[in-house]
């Protein structure tokens, strides 16, 4: 089927939703990769940051098309009030609902990027971590609502962004377990190290008593 004036804004719907997936995908690897001085291995800090706002920017601009085009499509009703509200449209409302949650968080996330300093930065990473929670939304909202996902090249670009995250998130997970076991070492040293020195100065007191009484 070719693209006319009439399916149009169902391909373009299609595609910025792909696309919003994969630039999510990526923006989700950067914040699991980015290590606790806030940069990636082999990238200074500054490029690390600039690297993750520039896809995060994309991202949104993607999914804004991807929403935009969804409700303009005349082939469902849409309005913009299930877009905004969860579970509260007549078509696919399972679905629809889960990616109407994950548009909720990014606005959640760029409101308070935009009154970050007014909230503070304790408030600021509370409502970030909620990024983490929104991809496995998004992904569930594309498999639900797109067939096209289920199958072909598409199915294995899903795939392949499932893998990448969990990939990430294991080796996050080992590496601050690792990272752990390091700054515990000193204190697990000196918490051993008296108790290492206890046996000779016992052995000490006992040669010194020993002495004494060969004395008498």
């Amino acid at each position: 089927m070719g693209i006319t004036s009439s399916t149009a804004l169902w391909y373009a719907s299609r595609a910025t939703g792909v696309v919003a997936l994969v630039l999510l995908t990526v923006v989700v690897l950067l914040g699991i990769l980015v290590n606790r001085r806030g940069r990636l291995p082999g990238l200074p800090r500054f490029a690390t940051t600039s690297l993750h706002r520039s896809m995060s920017l994309l991202a949104v601009a993607f999914i804004a098309v991807h929403v935009a085009t969804a409700i303009a499509d005349p082939y469902v009703t849409i309005g913009i009030a299930a877009a905004i509200i969860p579970f509260t449209s007549a078509y696919e409302p399972l679905w629809l609902g889960l990616g109407a949650i994950s548009f909720d968080v990014i606005i959640a996330l760029i409101v308070t990027s935009l009154a970050r300093a007014r909230i503070g930065r304790r408030t600021w990473r509370a409502v970030h971590w909620l990024a983490y929670a929104c991809w496995p939304v998004a992904l569930a909202h594309s498999l639900g609502s797109s067939t096209d996902l289920r199958s072909g090249w598409l199915l294995t670009l899903t795939i392949c962004c499932t893998a990448a995250v969990g990939a990430a998130a294991c080796w996050r997970i080992v590496s601050s377990m690792a990272a752990r076991r390091e700054a515990e070492r000193p204190a697990r040293a000196l918490s051993i190290g008296p108790a290492a020195d206890g046996p000779p100065a016992d052995r000490r007191s006992g040669d010194r008593a020993l002495t004494g009484a060969g004395a008498r």
